[in-house]
């Protein structure tokens, strides 16, 4: 795998998965009660409980996709 395919591949991984938070969070925002009424099935949280968990998760998913995705990106940028 070249140089350039890597940063390619990195910057598209990067743009999904920034497209998938993007997504989650417009669900999460729009049909709050709903995904809380079908987690609720499965599991006893509280609207409160059922927040932090959306919220640590997203921060989570967001830490990984710098980590994972953009830092390689950059380090490619500058170093090819």
């Amino acid at each position: 795998m070249s140089m350039e395919m890597a940063r390619n591949a990195l910057l598209w991984c990067t743009v999904l998965n920034c497209g998938l938070v993007v997504v989650w969070f417009w669900l999460y925002a729009l049909a709050h009660e709903w995904l809380h009424r079908l987690w609720g099935r499965w599991f006893p949280l509280t609207a409160e409980q059922f927040d932090t968990i959306n919220f640590a998760a997203m921060a989570l998913y967001k830490v990984g996709i710098l980590l994972f995705n953009l830092v390689p990106y950059v380090a490619l940028r500058i170093v090819g």
